[in-house]
């Protein structure tokens, strides 16, 4: 943690206790350990050149006020506790404009971003001020003019709370005096929907648990085209590529073959997947892979206003509140080597039997009791296992159905992107004015990010014809 981190718990040690906001839960000690150090990446792309003359203003009237976690560092009390400690914030500390040279073309300038990203996406963020940072790059490229991007530690909450907290200081852009609308939930049914039986329900969750546990400690994956296996990648520099589905087509295909449409992507993302290690080659098609598939635990539809969410009686608190499943992914041989449908098929049955179990609530009392006894730092080594002994992790949000804009700044598309991850492969998806944006982090220098796009796109155009065929 370097000796920030030692002087900070120093600090900390001069305060009493009545001068700290609030305790910081189990799972944002976990993510801000000597383990982890997990961000989140939100990512606005403007349809027009930034003017960043209004952005101190915005973010003291509009963005702080949202959380006090947006205002407060990290701290130790007396009792050796995190604590959430509020201090006056430096904006000039938490803006960056970077400078790149004037008249290049659009691909160079994409090239600059690219590897800008790249860096800032694993520097640690100063344990000293507030945990989070906006990047604004004032160059176009061939994805917008402009890009507004906010990088939040998970410690401040999750995907669905920061969400939460970016939309709610954007307005629509055809009216703003108009609200946002969001597309229905993606994910599907909820843990143990559908009443499965005492004893199925028994036995899948023994299964799952069990299967866990091995993959959270001896049972790893092998290394194979989307996993190097090497020690400290969550360190190494990320390339960031992109492929964007219709929505309606998404739809189209659910329609013909059932499912929700968080199993068709997943499926759409697991043959591409294949696709990807078959062209590699070296007798990878048929390498073991496991995906990390995260899922918000919130029994809720839509965003709430994230100013309710701090509320004591909250109906979904603002913090870390998401689970994962393990996913083998199908290996493209035998079965599914020319039926693409038929991975779909496979991988609506293995989430619904995921879902049909309490092996996820049980690895959460498991990290629960860990922490207690053995500590913070020893749960967040365990889950860093849990991530390092996987191939991948896929998460997904919903965003807007109407076009967004941002400080007046038409927003073109949207994507974001969790960093830190200790895997060469992370994918995530959002939905954003009927388009489906999946965006893959990948480790620089392994992963051919170029030819995983084009065989995502090729898994997509097989899957989608193979569905037209079939009968509703």
């Amino acid at each position: 943690m370097g000796s920030e981190h030692l002087a900070v718990e120093v600090e900390a040690a001069k305060i009493g206790e009545d001068e700290v906001e609030e305790p910081v839960s189990p799972t944002g000690q976990y993510f801000n350990s000597s383990a982890l150090c997990v961000c989140i990446l939100g990512v606005f792309e403007s349809d027009v050149p930034i003017d960043d003359s209004q952005t101190f203003p915005l973010l003291d009237t509009l963005f702080l006020p949202i959380n006090p976690r947006f205002s407060s560092i990290m701290v130790k009390d007396s009792h050796g506790v995190q604590q959430w400690r509020r201090v006056k914030v430096n904006l000039a500390d938490h803006v960056k404009v970077p400078v790149f040279p004037a008249g290049l073309s659009t691909l160079t300038y994409d090239e600059l971003v690219q590897d800008y990203v790249s860096k800032i996406a694993t520097d640690r963020l100063p344990e000293s001020r507030p945990l989070w940072e906006l990047h604004i790059i004032k160059y176009p490229t061939s994805h917008g003019e402009g890009k507004v991007m906010f990088k939040l530690h998970h410690a401040l909450g999750d995907g669905y709370s920061l969400m939460s907290a970016l939309f709610s200081c954007v307005k629509r852009a055809d009216d703003p005096s108009l609200p946002l609308t969001f597309p229905g939930k993606t994910a599907g049914a909820g843990f143990c929907a559908g009443g499965p039986g005492l004893v199925s329900l028994g036995m899948n969750t023994v299964r799952d648990f069990v299967w866990g546990l091995a993959k959270s400690t001896f049972v790893e994956d092998e290394v194979s085209p989307i996993r190097s296996g090497m020690e400290g990648v969550e360190s190494r520099q990320i390339e960031m590529s992109f492929v964007t589905f219709s929505l309606d087509d998404v739809r189209r295909v659910k329609a013909r073959i059932g499912g929700t449409v968080n199993d068709i992507i997943c499926g759409i993302i697991f043959h591409g997947t294949q696709l990807y290690m078959q062209s590699v080659g070296c007798g990878s098609k048929s390498a073991q892979a496991t995906a990390l598939v995260l899922l918000n635990t919130r029994v809720i539809d839509n965003y709430k206003n994230p100013k309710d969410m701090t509320k004591p009686d909250a109906e979904s608190p603002w913090g870390n509140q998401f689970g994962f499943i393990h996913i083998s992914v199908p290996t493209r041989n035998g079965l599914y080597k020319d039926d693409p449908l038929k991975i779909i098929s496979k991988v609506k049955r293995l989430i619904k039997r995921k879902k049909s179990s309490l092996g996820v609530f049980l690895t959460g009392q498991l990290l629960e009791t860990m922490r207690r006894f053995r500590g913070p730092e020893v749960t967040a080594q365990y889950i860093h296992s849990t991530l390092k002994n996987t191939s991948m992790t896929i998460s997904n949000l919903i965003g807007p159905n109407e076009k967004m804009s941002l400080a007046d700044h038409p927003v073109r598309s949207f994507h974001f992107m969790v960093v830190g991850v200790p895997q060469s492969l992370t994918i995530t998806m959002v939905s954003y004015m009927g388009k489906l944006k999946v965006a893959m982090g990948t480790e620089k220098g392994f992963i051919d990010s170029k030819l995983l796009t084009t065989c995502m796109e090729k898994a997509f155009k097989r899957i989608y014809e193979a569905a037209l065929e079939e009968k509703p």
